[in-house]
Protein backbone atom coordinates (compact mmCIF):
# COMPACT_ATOMS: atom_id res chain seq x y z
CA UNK A 1 0.00 0.00 0.00
CA UNK A 2 1.24 3.50 -0.87
CA UNK A 3 -0.06 6.12 1.62
CA UNK A 4 -1.14 9.32 -0.06
CA UNK A 5 -2.18 12.36 1.97
CA UNK A 6 -4.32 14.91 0.14
CA UNK A 7 -5.38 18.07 1.95
CA UNK A 8 -8.34 19.74 0.34
CA UNK A 9 -6.85 19.55 -3.14
CA UNK A 10 -9.09 20.92 -5.83
CA UNK A 11 -9.15 20.70 -9.56
CA UNK A 12 -6.55 17.99 -9.98
CA UNK A 13 -4.97 17.52 -13.39
CA UNK A 14 -7.15 14.57 -14.25
CA UNK A 15 -9.83 13.95 -16.84
CA UNK A 16 -12.78 15.98 -15.53
CA UNK A 17 -12.66 18.29 -12.57
CA UNK A 18 -12.74 16.50 -9.24
CA UNK A 19 -12.20 17.26 -5.59
CA UNK A 20 -10.64 15.02 -2.92
CA UNK A 21 -11.14 15.70 0.78
CA UNK A 22 -8.86 14.65 3.66
CA UNK A 23 -6.71 11.51 3.56
CA UNK A 24 -6.86 8.16 1.80
CA UNK A 25 -4.80 5.04 1.48
CA UNK A 26 -4.81 3.24 -1.86
CA UNK A 27 -2.97 0.37 -3.41
CA UNK A 28 -2.14 1.93 -6.80
CA UNK A 29 -1.57 5.47 -8.06
CA UNK A 30 -2.74 4.99 -11.66
CA UNK A 31 -6.21 6.43 -11.04
CA UNK A 32 -8.62 7.68 -13.66
CA UNK A 33 -11.52 8.86 -11.50
CA UNK A 34 -12.33 9.88 -7.95
CA UNK A 35 -15.56 9.95 -5.92
CA UNK A 36 -16.40 11.36 -2.58
CA UNK A 37 -17.56 8.82 0.06
CA UNK A 38 -19.06 10.69 2.97
CA UNK A 39 -20.21 14.00 4.30
CA UNK A 40 -19.18 15.47 7.63
CA UNK A 41 -19.82 13.22 10.62
CA UNK A 42 -21.78 14.82 13.51
CA UNK A 43 -20.38 12.86 16.48
CA UNK A 44 -19.76 14.12 20.03
CA UNK A 45 -16.07 14.02 19.19
CA UNK A 46 -13.70 15.51 16.64
CA UNK A 47 -13.29 13.41 13.53
CA UNK A 48 -11.21 13.31 10.40
CA UNK A 49 -12.90 11.72 7.44
CA UNK A 50 -10.97 9.46 5.16
CA UNK A 51 -12.73 9.35 1.83
CA UNK A 52 -12.84 6.54 -0.60
CA UNK A 53 -11.26 7.03 -4.02
CA UNK A 54 -12.99 5.05 -6.74
CA UNK A 55 -10.74 3.99 -9.57
CA UNK A 56 -10.94 2.08 -12.81
CA UNK A 57 -7.82 -0.01 -12.73
CA UNK A 58 -5.99 -1.69 -15.58
CA UNK A 59 -5.69 -5.46 -15.63
CA UNK A 60 -4.79 -6.69 -12.14
CA UNK A 61 -6.86 -4.16 -10.19
CA UNK A 62 -6.53 -4.08 -6.41
CA UNK A 63 -8.79 -3.31 -3.49
CA UNK A 64 -9.53 0.14 -2.12
CA UNK A 65 -10.18 0.66 1.58
CA UNK A 66 -12.80 3.01 3.00
CA UNK A 67 -11.74 4.51 6.33
CA UNK A 68 -12.83 7.11 8.86
CA UNK A 69 -10.70 8.47 11.69
CA UNK A 70 -12.16 9.48 15.06
CA UNK A 71 -10.59 11.48 17.88
CA UNK A 72 -12.43 10.63 21.07
CA UNK A 73 -12.35 13.01 24.04
CA UNK A 74 -11.63 10.05 26.32
CA UNK A 75 -8.40 9.23 24.43
CA UNK A 76 -7.45 12.44 22.56
CA UNK A 77 -3.91 11.32 21.71
CA UNK A 78 -4.98 7.91 20.42
CA UNK A 79 -7.10 8.21 17.23
CA UNK A 80 -9.52 5.45 16.27
CA UNK A 81 -9.67 4.14 12.72
CA UNK A 82 -13.06 2.99 11.45
CA UNK A 83 -12.72 0.65 8.46
CA UNK A 84 -15.24 -0.83 6.03
CA UNK A 85 -14.97 -4.60 5.57
CA UNK A 86 -14.89 -5.99 2.01
CA UNK A 87 -18.40 -5.93 0.57
CA UNK A 88 -19.57 -2.91 2.58
CA UNK A 89 -20.51 -0.20 0.09
CA UNK A 90 -19.86 3.52 0.31
CA UNK A 91 -23.46 4.29 1.21
CA UNK A 92 -23.65 1.48 3.79
CA UNK A 93 -20.46 2.75 5.44
CA UNK A 94 -21.86 6.28 5.62
CA UNK A 95 -25.10 4.99 7.12
CA UNK A 96 -23.23 2.88 9.66
CA UNK A 97 -20.93 5.57 11.05
CA UNK A 98 -23.74 8.15 11.02
CA UNK A 99 -26.34 5.89 12.61
CA UNK A 100 -27.83 6.35 16.06
CA UNK A 101 -26.71 2.79 16.87
CA UNK A 102 -23.03 3.57 16.31
CA UNK A 103 -23.21 6.99 17.98
CA UNK A 104 -24.90 5.51 21.05
CA UNK A 105 -22.21 2.83 21.31
CA UNK A 106 -19.49 5.51 21.18
CA UNK A 107 -21.37 7.43 23.85
CA UNK A 108 -21.68 4.33 26.04
CA UNK A 109 -17.98 3.49 26.01
CA UNK A 110 -17.15 7.05 27.06
CA UNK A 111 -19.86 7.36 29.71
CA UNK A 112 -19.36 7.44 33.47
CA UNK A 113 -19.24 3.64 33.57
CA UNK A 114 -17.90 3.18 30.06
CA UNK A 115 -15.01 0.99 28.93
CA UNK A 116 -12.63 3.89 28.37
CA UNK A 117 -13.35 5.92 31.50
CA UNK A 118 -10.45 4.73 33.71
CA UNK A 119 -7.82 4.61 30.98
CA UNK A 120 -7.02 0.90 31.35
CA UNK A 121 -8.54 0.08 27.95
CA UNK A 122 -8.02 1.70 24.57
CA UNK A 123 -10.11 1.56 21.40
CA UNK A 124 -7.84 1.17 18.36
CA UNK A 125 -10.03 0.23 15.41
CA UNK A 126 -13.61 -0.53 14.45
CA UNK A 127 -14.36 -2.79 11.48
CA UNK A 128 -17.83 -2.21 10.00
CA UNK A 129 -18.87 -5.68 8.85
CA UNK A 130 -22.46 -5.28 7.70
CA UNK A 131 -25.75 -3.41 7.85
CA UNK A 132 -29.37 -4.51 7.52
CA UNK A 133 -31.95 -2.02 6.31
CA UNK A 134 -35.55 -1.76 7.52
CA UNK A 135 -37.04 0.10 4.59
CA UNK A 136 -35.15 3.38 4.37
CA UNK A 137 -33.56 3.21 7.80
CA UNK A 138 -30.74 1.17 9.24
CA UNK A 139 -32.11 -1.61 11.43
CA UNK A 140 -29.15 -3.75 12.46
CA UNK A 141 -25.42 -2.99 12.47
CA UNK A 142 -22.59 -5.48 12.91
CA UNK A 143 -19.04 -4.42 13.69
CA UNK A 144 -15.88 -5.56 15.41
CA UNK A 145 -14.11 -3.27 17.87
CA UNK A 146 -10.43 -3.72 18.70
CA UNK A 147 -10.35 -2.82 22.40
CA UNK A 148 -6.91 -3.31 23.96
CA UNK A 149 -6.05 -4.00 27.59
CA UNK A 150 -3.12 -1.63 28.07
CA UNK A 151 -1.56 -3.73 30.85
CA UNK A 152 -1.40 -6.99 28.88
CA UNK A 153 -1.60 -5.69 25.31
CA UNK A 154 -4.33 -8.26 24.62
CA UNK A 155 -7.60 -7.65 22.79
CA UNK A 156 -10.86 -7.78 24.70
CA UNK A 157 -13.63 -9.72 22.83
CA UNK A 158 -15.33 -7.05 20.75
CA UNK A 159 -17.81 -8.43 18.21
CA UNK A 160 -20.94 -6.25 18.36
CA UNK A 161 -24.44 -6.84 17.02
CA UNK A 162 -26.12 -3.46 17.43
CA UNK A 163 -29.91 -3.25 17.34
CA UNK A 164 -30.70 -0.63 19.96
CA UNK A 165 -33.48 -0.31 22.55
CA UNK A 166 -36.69 -2.33 22.59
CA UNK A 167 -39.81 -2.79 24.71
CA UNK A 168 -42.07 -5.65 25.79
CA UNK A 169 -45.31 -5.91 27.75
CA UNK A 170 -46.41 -8.51 30.28
CA UNK A 171 -50.22 -8.58 29.94
CA UNK A 172 -52.07 -10.16 32.87
CA UNK A 173 -55.82 -10.66 32.47
CA UNK A 174 -58.00 -11.70 35.40
CA UNK A 175 -61.10 -13.70 34.49
CA UNK A 176 -63.40 -15.65 36.78
CA UNK A 177 -60.87 -15.88 39.58
CA UNK A 178 -57.94 -16.90 37.40
CA UNK A 179 -55.06 -14.88 35.91
CA UNK A 180 -53.98 -15.38 32.31
CA UNK A 181 -51.06 -14.09 30.26
CA UNK A 182 -51.18 -13.01 26.61
CA UNK A 183 -48.33 -14.41 24.53
CA UNK A 184 -47.55 -14.32 20.83
CA UNK A 185 -46.23 -17.19 18.74
CA UNK A 186 -43.90 -16.07 15.97
CA UNK A 187 -41.54 -17.72 13.53
CA UNK A 188 -38.01 -16.87 14.66
CA UNK A 189 -35.53 -17.75 11.94
CA UNK A 190 -32.37 -17.17 14.09
CA UNK A 191 -33.36 -20.02 16.43
CA UNK A 192 -34.95 -22.10 13.68
CA UNK A 193 -38.40 -22.43 15.25
CA UNK A 194 -41.44 -20.66 16.59
CA UNK A 195 -41.30 -19.14 20.07
CA UNK A 196 -43.97 -18.14 22.58
CA UNK A 197 -43.07 -14.66 23.77
CA UNK A 198 -44.33 -11.35 25.08
CA UNK A 199 -45.57 -8.69 22.67
CA UNK A 200 -42.46 -6.64 21.90
CA UNK A 201 -40.87 -4.28 19.44
CA UNK A 202 -37.88 -2.08 18.65
CA UNK A 203 -37.67 1.67 19.03
CA UNK A 204 -36.93 3.66 15.89
CA UNK A 205 -33.49 5.31 15.78
CA UNK A 206 -32.80 5.01 19.52
CA UNK A 207 -35.41 7.67 20.25
CA UNK A 208 -39.13 7.98 20.69
CA UNK A 209 -41.87 7.32 23.18
CA UNK A 210 -40.99 4.05 24.88
CA UNK A 211 -44.41 3.53 26.48
CA UNK A 212 -46.11 4.58 23.25
CA UNK A 213 -44.09 2.01 21.34
CA UNK A 214 -45.15 -0.66 23.83
CA UNK A 215 -48.83 0.23 23.39
CA UNK A 216 -48.50 0.16 19.59
CA UNK A 217 -46.82 -3.24 19.63
CA UNK A 218 -49.51 -4.70 21.88
CA UNK A 219 -52.23 -3.56 19.50
CA UNK A 220 -50.38 -4.74 16.38
CA UNK A 221 -49.53 -8.15 17.82
CA UNK A 222 -52.61 -8.95 19.90
CA UNK A 223 -55.36 -6.55 18.86
CA UNK A 224 -55.71 -5.37 22.48
CA UNK A 225 -56.07 -1.61 22.94
CA UNK A 226 -54.73 -0.24 26.23
CA UNK A 227 -54.22 3.24 27.66
CA UNK A 228 -50.87 4.81 28.45
CA UNK A 229 -51.92 5.60 32.03
CA UNK A 230 -52.61 1.91 32.65
CA UNK A 231 -49.02 0.86 31.85
CA UNK A 232 -46.47 0.19 34.59
CA UNK A 233 -42.76 0.32 33.76
CA UNK A 234 -41.36 -2.68 35.62
CA UNK A 235 -37.78 -1.73 34.82
CA UNK A 236 -38.26 1.60 36.61
CA UNK A 237 -38.10 -0.38 39.87
CA UNK A 238 -34.48 -1.36 39.18
CA UNK A 239 -31.61 0.47 40.82
CA UNK A 240 -30.65 3.65 38.91
CA UNK A 241 -27.14 2.27 38.44
CA UNK A 242 -28.61 -0.25 35.96
CA UNK A 243 -29.97 2.52 33.75
CA UNK A 244 -33.41 1.04 34.56
CA UNK A 245 -33.11 -1.32 31.60
CA UNK A 246 -32.37 -5.03 31.24
CA UNK A 247 -29.69 -6.28 28.85
CA UNK A 248 -30.39 -9.85 27.70
CA UNK A 249 -27.09 -10.61 25.94
CA UNK A 250 -24.30 -8.15 26.82
CA UNK A 251 -21.61 -10.48 25.49
CA UNK A 252 -22.64 -9.86 21.89
CA UNK A 253 -25.58 -7.47 21.58
CA UNK A 254 -26.28 -3.90 22.71
CA UNK A 255 -30.06 -4.41 23.08
CA UNK A 256 -31.61 -2.72 26.13
CA UNK A 257 -35.14 -3.66 27.12
CA UNK A 258 -37.81 -1.69 28.92
CA UNK A 259 -40.30 -4.15 30.45
CA UNK A 260 -43.88 -3.01 31.00
CA UNK A 261 -46.85 -4.48 32.85
CA UNK A 262 -50.54 -4.21 32.06
CA UNK A 263 -53.10 -5.84 34.32
CA UNK A 264 -56.84 -5.89 33.65
CA UNK A 265 -60.02 -7.89 34.12
CA UNK A 266 -61.99 -9.46 31.27
CA UNK A 267 -64.89 -11.81 30.70
CA UNK A 268 -64.41 -15.43 29.79
CA UNK A 269 -65.60 -14.61 26.26
CA UNK A 270 -62.66 -12.23 25.74
CA UNK A 271 -60.22 -14.97 26.75
CA UNK A 272 -61.80 -17.31 24.20
CA UNK A 273 -61.69 -14.67 21.46
CA UNK A 274 -58.00 -13.98 22.01
CA UNK A 275 -56.85 -17.62 21.97
CA UNK A 276 -55.57 -18.52 18.50
CA UNK A 277 -56.19 -15.06 17.04
CA UNK A 278 -53.99 -14.33 14.01
CA UNK A 279 -52.42 -10.87 13.96
CA UNK A 280 -49.30 -9.00 12.87
CA UNK A 281 -48.36 -6.79 9.94
CA UNK A 282 -48.25 -9.31 7.12
CA UNK A 283 -46.75 -6.73 4.75
CA UNK A 284 -43.75 -6.67 7.11
CA UNK A 285 -43.49 -10.45 7.18
CA UNK A 286 -45.11 -10.83 10.60
CA UNK A 287 -47.04 -14.07 11.07
CA UNK A 288 -48.32 -13.97 14.63
CA UNK A 289 -50.75 -16.13 16.57
CA UNK A 290 -52.02 -15.13 20.01
CA UNK A 291 -51.95 -17.65 22.87
CA UNK A 292 -53.46 -17.42 26.34
CA UNK A 293 -51.46 -19.12 29.11
CA UNK A 294 -52.37 -19.38 32.83
CA UNK A 295 -50.00 -17.12 34.76
CA UNK A 296 -49.17 -19.72 37.39
CA UNK A 297 -47.59 -21.98 34.73
CA UNK A 298 -46.11 -19.21 32.57
CA UNK A 299 -42.55 -19.56 33.89
CA UNK A 300 -42.42 -23.14 32.61
CA UNK A 301 -44.04 -22.58 29.20
CA UNK A 302 -41.49 -20.54 27.23
CA UNK A 303 -37.75 -19.93 26.89
CA UNK A 304 -38.39 -16.25 26.11
CA UNK A 305 -36.05 -14.18 28.30
CA UNK A 306 -38.49 -11.25 28.24
CA UNK A 307 -41.11 -13.42 29.93
CA UNK A 308 -38.77 -14.73 32.60
CA UNK A 309 -37.26 -11.32 33.39
CA UNK A 310 -40.71 -9.74 33.57
CA UNK A 311 -41.96 -12.42 35.97
CA UNK A 312 -38.94 -11.93 38.22
CA UNK A 313 -39.29 -8.14 38.45
CA UNK A 314 -43.09 -8.31 38.77
CA UNK A 315 -43.00 -10.80 41.62
CA UNK A 316 -40.26 -8.90 43.49
CA UNK A 317 -42.04 -5.56 43.01
CA UNK A 318 -45.30 -7.14 44.25
CA UNK A 319 -43.53 -8.55 47.30
CA UNK A 320 -42.06 -5.13 48.09
CA UNK A 321 -45.48 -3.46 47.73
CA UNK A 322 -44.39 -1.29 44.79
CA UNK A 323 -47.33 -2.07 42.50
CA UNK A 324 -50.62 -0.14 42.47
CA UNK A 325 -53.75 -2.10 43.29
CA UNK A 326 -55.85 -0.71 40.43
CA UNK A 327 -57.08 -3.14 37.80
CA UNK A 328 -58.32 -2.13 34.36
CA UNK A 329 -61.44 -3.35 32.63
CA UNK A 330 -61.08 -4.49 29.02
CA UNK A 331 -64.65 -5.74 28.69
Amino acid sequence: MFPVVLYFLKFLQLPKTMTVWCSVSISRLSLTSFSRVAASFPLPCRSVISRRISAKMPTGSSSIQITHTLKLPSQPSDPVTVVAAPGVSDSEFRLAIGSSLFKQWLKNIQSEKGLLVDGSLSLKQVLIQGVDMFGNRLGFLKFKADVIDKETGQKVPGIVFARGPAVSVLILLDSEGKTYTVLTEQVRVPVGRSILELPAGMLDDNVGDIAGTAIREVEEETGIQINLNDMIDLTSFLDPSTGCKVIPSPGGCDEELSLFLYRGSVSRDVIKELEGKETGLREHGEMIKVHIVPYDTLWRMTPDAKVLMSIAIYEMAKREGLLPQKENDLQ
